[in-house]
């Protein structure tokens, strides 16, 4: 019966409760055990995913630090090439022509023309960014009591850091012209001139760059008296008169006319007396070649000029000059620029000393224009008698300073500019003219 053997009965039931007990615990800790190794698991999972999302925050930023734009230093030094790591340098101001040449703009045969000349524009716009970020400069730091000498030495080594000097590949295209009041052009410092500038001067900063001989001639005039405010307008709007004016077929003698209408219609006050603004009418702008500032074709600034075009493809200085003076200049001062002739054949040479200057230049300018400034930083010495030599035998052209009347005032602004097949580049313009 069953109530009559309760051991049998009790004891076993109680043994395997005791073993379900034991084994719904075992089983529970082994759970707990699977949770906790399970959160310690996600944690570092999650720690782990942090991790590497911030590293790659980090390399991201990184990425963006590295995508921004590497900025001019002030004084500037970084090389222009660095700061456009494409390759590739911006375009000067885009005019488009008119009239008879409207077509040139849609047309897909002078596109690919373009195409082809890319190599060459971009060299000339690296040249003119140069340009623009030297005068920047330069407009920047000049002030009255400067020595005339600290002045172009400064512009000069800062556009050979810009424009990474490499001999005759890239560097300065002509020695600086830095002509003062009654000198238009062609003045430079000499070595041991103490020229000083003063507050009344009206100075014109004429200085080029270069980039495979594709020269970059752009020129402005610094005035710290506003007085002569009006002069330099006067030139100022007339060269942009100029531009405007130029274009594929247009006659030379069309935009002389047009550049004298708007120099001759200002008039500038100095101290107390009006004075009517003259174009100088023996100074011209010009077509520049490779290598040969003056490449043969001159853009005059009055009326009356050759009837010659403009012609595609063509690279021009359109420079003008507003005087209170004569509005005629000649050949004056010491002489300081120099050039090989572009055309100088072979001239036998007496004297070795002129032998050995002419190697120099020919290594160091070849038909890029020079100074005597440049000469003595190559270490030449003693070269005035083979330098004279050379010109007297017309390998080298003297260039003097051309003046008008003495105390009278001179302006002069100038861009370079390219007639591409379909449309006008103003490759030199900037931000500040």
């Amino acid at each position: 019966m069953a109530s009559g053997n309760p051991e049998v009965v009790v004891a076993p039931v109680v043994e395997n409760e005791g073993k379900e007990e034991q084994s719904l615990e075992s089983e529970l800790s082994k759970k707990l055990e699977i949770t906790e190794n399970a959160k310690e698991e996600n944690e570092e999972e999650e720690e782990g995913s942090k991790a590497e999302t911030s590293t790659t925050t980090k390399k991201k930023k990184k990425k963006n630090k590295s995508k921004k734009k590497p900025q001019q230093t002030d004084p500037p030094t970084i090389p222009v090439v660095k700061l456009f790591p494409s390759g590739d340098f911006p375009e000067g101001e885009i005019q488009q022509y008119k009239d008879d040449n409207l077509w040139r703009t849609t047309s897909e045969e002078k596109r690919d023309l373009e195409r082809l000349q890319k190599p060459i524009y971009n060299s000339v716009r690296q040249a003119a960014e140069v340009h623009r970020q030297v005068r920047k400069y330069v407009r920047s730091i000049v002030k009255p009591g400067m020595l005339m000498t600290d002045i172009c030495e400064t512009l000069e080594d800062t556009v050979r850091k810009l424009i990474s000097e490499n001999g005759l590949k890239a560097g300065i295209a002509f020695p600086t012209g830095c002509s003062l009041n009654w000198v238009a052009a062609h003045w430079t410092p000499n070595s041991g001139d103490k020229t000083v500038l003063q507050y009344d001067d009206v100075m014109k900063l004429d200085f080029g760059t270069h980039i495979d001989g594709h020269i970059v001639d752009c020129a402005f005039t610094v005035a710290f008296n506003p007085m002569y405010d009006p002069l330099l307008a006067a030139s100022r709007e007339a060269t942009y008169t100029g531009i405007k004016e130029a274009g594929i077929d247009v006659r030379l003698c069309d935009i002389g006319a047009a550049i004298q209408e708007v120099m001759e219609s200002y008039e500038v006050e100095i101290n107390g007396k009006v004075f009517p603004v003259k174009s100088i009418r023996n100074l011209n702008g010009h077509s520049i070649g490779p290598y040969q500032i003056h490449a043969g074709k001159s853009v005059p600034i009055v009326k009356g000029g050759e009837q010659t075009k403009m012609e595609e493809g063509e690279f021009y200085a359109i420079e003008t000059f507003g005087s209170t003076g004569k509005g005629f200049v000649r050949e004056d001062l010491e002489c300081s620029h120099y050039m090989k002739n572009f055309d100088a054949g072979h001239v036998p040479l007496r004297l070795p000393r002129a032998k050995q200057l002419l190697a120099t230049i020919n290594n160091n300018f070849s038909t890029l224009a020079f100074c005597r400034r440049y000469l003595d930083r190559i270490g030449e010495t003693k070269y005035l008698m083979a330098l004279k030599n050379l010109c007297d035998a017309g390998i080298v052209q003297p260039y003097p300073p051309l003046c008008d009347v003495k105390g009278s005032y001179v302006s002069q602004f100038e861009h370079t500019i390219l007639l591409r097949p379909t449309c006008k580049e103003v490759v030199s313009k900037g931000d500040d003219y």
